[in-house]
This record gives C-alpha cells, sequence and structure tokens, in this order.
C-alpha cells in the first residue's frame, strides 16, 4: 500500500504545519485511513498527511497546489485558526542500505517508507513544530518584561504597562496549560507499544530535533514569567494595601483635628 502511495519514490517531502488551537479529526469519518493513532490519510495524489487533535498537520510527498486544496478542504475543521502557521519542513530518503538516522544534509534516512515510521516521524515533527511555536510566543513575552523590570528596578513602580503585560503572561501561561498539556512533549507516543522496533528510531529523532532540551527550556521560561507575574501582583496588592493604609490614618487625622477643634471652640 505505501509503494502505490508514493509510487516507489526514495525521496519525500515532509511538512508539519501548527494549523490551529485544534483539529476535529473525528469528522474525517469518511475519509481514507491509512491509519489511526495518529490519525493517517491520503493527501494528494500520491501523498499522505497525519492528523493530530492538538491543532498539528503533517504533510508526506504531496505538491504544494496540493497542499492548499487539503489546507481549504480542511479549514472547517480546525478550531481557532491560525493566520500564520508555524512550520517545519525535512526532507525523507528511503534507503534500505543504510542506518536511520538524520544525515549531514539534515534528511531523516529511513530503511523503508512504512506507515508506522511517518507516523513516528510526524510525531516528532508535530512536536517540534508546536515548541518552535511556543517559543517564539514566550520570546515576545520575554521583549515586554525586559521594559517591566527596568521600570521596578529604577522607580519600583509597574506603571501603565503593568496590567497589559499580566494580560499577555496570562494568556501564554493559559494556552500552555491547553496545548503542551495535550501534546506531552516529553511522552513517547503510544503505537510504539505496538512496535517497540521503531523506539530506537523515534529515540534518535527525539535526540535530535532535542525535544526534552527544549521542552525543559521553555519550562524554566515560562516559570520564569509565573515568578515575574507573582512579583508584579504583589507589588500592586501592597501598592493598594498602602494606600488603604493612609486613607485610615488621614481619616484618624481628620478625626482628631475635629475632636481637637470642637474641645476648643466648647471651652
Amino acid at each position: 500500500m505505501t509503494q502505490s502511495l508514493f509510487a516507489g519514490k526514495t525521496r519525500l517531502r515532509a511538512r508539519a504545519l501548527f494549523v490551529g488551537g485544534r483539529i476535529d479529526v473525528r469528522a474525517l469519518e469518511n475519509a481514507e485511513r491509512l491509519a489511526n493513532s495518529p490519525l493517517v490519510v491520503r493527501a494528494g495524489a500520491q501523498g499522505a498527511a497525519v492528523l493530530f487533535r492538538y491543532g498539528v498537520l503533517v504533510l508526506f510527498g504531496i505538491l504544494p497546489l496540493e497542499e492548499v486544496s487539503f489546507l481549504s478542504a480542511l479549514a472547517p475543521l480546525i478550531n481557532d485558526r491560525s493566520e500564520r502557521p508555524e512550520s517545519e519542513e525535512v526532507e525523507l530518503v528511503v534507503d534500505p542500505n543504510q542506518d536511520e538516522r538524520i544525515d549531514g544534509s539534515g534528511a531523516i534516512v529511513l530503511n523503508a517508507p512504512g506507515i508506522d515510521r511517518l507516523q513516528i516521524v510526524a510525531d516528532i515533527l508535530a512536536k517540534s513544530v508546536v515548541l518552535a511555536h511556543y517559543e517564539a510566543r514566550v520570546a515576545k513575552v520575554f521583549d515586554r518584561i525586559e521594559p517591566l523590570a527596568a521600570d521596578l528596578q529604577r522607580s519600583g513602580r509597574t506603571g501603565h504597562q503593568g496590567k497589559e503585560l499580566l494580560h499577555q503572561i496570562g494568556d501564554v501561561l493559559l494556552t500552555q496549560q491547553h496545548m503542551v498539556g495535550r501534546v506531552e512533549v516529553v511522552e513517547k507516543p503510544e503505537m510504539l507499544w505496538d512496535h517497540p522496533e521503531l523506539e530506537r528510531l523515534y529515540n534518535r529523532l527525539r535526540d535530535e530535533y532535542e525535544l526534552r532540551e527544549r521542552h525543559r527550556a521553555l519550562d524554566r521560561k515560562l516559570e520564569l514569567i509565573s515568578r515575574t507575574a507573582e512579583t508584579v501582583l504583589e507589588l500592586v496588592q501592597t501598592r493598594r494595601s498602602l494606600r488603604v493604609e493612609w486613607y485610615i490614618v488621614v481619616l484618624i487625622l481628620v478625626e482628631i483635628v475635629l475632636t481637637l477643634y470642637q474641645m476648643f471652640f466648647r471651652h
């Protein structure tokens, strides 16, 4: 089936796209399925697409015009669609005489173009493109944290930008909780239980794409963002508490003045 799918090609283009918040894969019941978990369907004349519920699809062996047509047909099934999808592309080389690895040119070498191997490659590319998406978002938040930190150091005030920054931080943390939690970047795919012989390929690709290291780095940055948010909130709350305390002091002083005034005129 795979040979007829890719017409005996020894080189394939693989392209991962983070197209939105979620893909309703259940709505593809009528599609020509090649495999499940993750879902693989035919795409284009001789290609295939692997779809992940968390908003990523990986295309294999399809032409650019076929990609446009496939994405257009898939659009109604995408929730929270991205205007500029994060993407990642790699070439696959099928050579039964070579070890499965990433060669010097960056291409992924496979012994055979089996659907199960394509699912492994798709899992790696999908996780990598999700990480790239969040790495870019977190970098933007860090760009906004820097002037806030400088303002805090200089004046001890959060200023007008504090609330806006907290909104951005909350958005990033909420998105990370929803998406990265679903993706489970550091977890191995369930299909390895049925295909333990592919675990070596998975581990090699996972290490080459530095999924665990990138995930840890992202976690550290998100933790720093959380601490920054907590610091800002504490400062805001402290300022409000001080303001309330000053109001109380002023009221006490007013009461004392009124009491003295009454005592003075009474005498």
